[in-house]
């Protein structure tokens, strides 16, 4: 796989959504748990999407139960919660693994891009956050302890 546009991932309403949809866009992904201690960050994230949305950002929310089984609800309890408590609009996927031989492709894409710390590759915890430019190249690795605020000024020299 030599580019981000060559993977297809699923939505949480379970339709299969070719990542080249989001071509010429600046992109945060981000992998999302409701029952993690940075969950609120869902909205910070929701405010810079409705802030960013119509200058070309588009934040992808991936949930993953890969740490401490933090997402352990089926896809559509997850759209409900991510809905109700947090006001979510921005596009969200069906559970996925971002470590490990199970990795998504996109995952696997993300962290060869952009490793972590000393180089690892390894995901360490729910709201790791990737920024990506509108060509489709990997700006930035942000740990989740990076709050959506903080990184704000990231995302507008992307825009």
């Amino acid at each position: 796989m030599t580019t981000l546009y060559e993977i297809d991932a699923k939505t949480i309403d379970g339709e299969t959504r070719p990542l080249r949809d989001y071509a010429g866009k600046t992109l945060l992904v981000v992998n999302v748990a409701s029952k993690c201690g940075f969950t609120p960050q869902y909205a910070g994230l929701e405010a810079l999407y409705r802030k960013y949305a119509d200058k070309g950002l588009v934040i992808l929310g991936f949930p993953c139960n890969q740490f401490g089984a933090q997402e352990p609800r089926p896809e559509s309890e997850i759209a409900t919660f991510c809905s109700s408590n947090y006001g979510v609009s921005f596009p969200m996927f069906a559970k996925i693994d971002v470590n490990g031989a199970d990795a998504h492709p996109l995952y696997k894409f993300l962290k060869r891009a952009a490793p972590g710390v000393l180089g690892s590759e390894a995901i360490k915890w729910n709201f790791t956050k990737f920024l990506v430019d509108k060509s489709g190249k990997v700006v930035k690795r942000y740990a989740p302890t990076d709050t959506p605020e903080s990184i704000e000024k990231d995302i507008e020299a992307a825009l």
